[in-house]
Parts: structure tokens; C-alpha cells; sequence
């Protein structure tokens, strides 16, 4: 298994800091996947917490 740690993090040039680029779990600390379709959200596979986003417009 190839890890590409470079898809989850980003550099702050500014600050000289590394940030996550996703949010972690309130529930369980992981960190959480973004999924735009069907219906945009945040959900955790590790423990199943999912957060909708509210819809624009």
C-alpha cells in the first residue's frame, strides 16, 4: 500500500506550518472524508458520524 500523504496535508508558506487538509472527528479524531454527490457532506469511516452541509442558495 502506497501512501500519498501529500493529498492530506498542505504547507503554509507564511506561518512555515503543515495543516490538515480535512476535518478531523468530533467523535472519534480520525480524519474525516468530504463527499460532494449525491448529497454534499462529511463522514468518518472509522466510527460513522456524518455532518450534512447546509444548502446554498
Amino acid at each position: 500500500m502506497v501512501l500519498r500523504a501529500h493529498k492530506w496535508y498542505e504547507y503554509d508558506y507564511e506561518t512555515g506550518r503543515i495543516v490538515l487538509k480535512n476535518r478531523k472527528c468530533p467523535r472519534c479524531g480520525s480524519v474525516m472524508a468530504y463527499h460532494r454527490a449525491p448529497v454534499e457532506r462529511w463522514h468518518c469511516g472509522k466510527c460513522g458520524y456524518t455532518e450534512f452541509a447546509a444548502k446554498r442558495g
